[in-house]
């Protein structure tokens, strides 16, 4: 699946995508993959992924989340949901509503993510 297929008609996660590799940017060089279930954000394996609810739930609370793996769990309000799938692996669910949301503080998740994936 292509970037375009994957958001096509879905203009909001367009715009939350081009945010995030703004910020991820800032950190250095990353690649994106696409396929039928998410884009991930990655270096040399995964840190952060895009994902659309609604092709998996029939009514999501938010058009898009944003899962960032931290090798840490993080007590945040903000999270809609945070699992250990594996040790040492957290993966933190961040449902995005405006592009207000992609923050200071979720950018430092971000690069924390962006550098333990080296």
């Amino acid at each position: 699946m292509t970037l375009e297929e994957f958001l096509a008609g879905h203009p909001f996660a367009a715009a939350v995508f081009q945010r995030t590799c703004s910020i991820v940017a800032a950190f250095g060089p990353f690649t994106v993959r696409v396929s039928r279930s998410q884009i991930a954000f990655r270096r040399s394996r995964g840190f952060a992924y895009l994902w659309l609810p609604g092709r998996y739930l029939a009514k999501p609370d938010a058009e898009v989340v944003l899962s960032i793996a931290l090798d840490r769990q993080v007590d945040s309000a903000r999270f809609k949901e945070v699992v250990n799938p594996a040790p040492g692996h957290w993966m933190h669910h961040l449902e995005i509503h405006d592009l207000a949301d992609l923050d200071d503080e979720v950018a430092a998740w971000l690069r924390e993510a962006a550098e333990t994936a080296n």
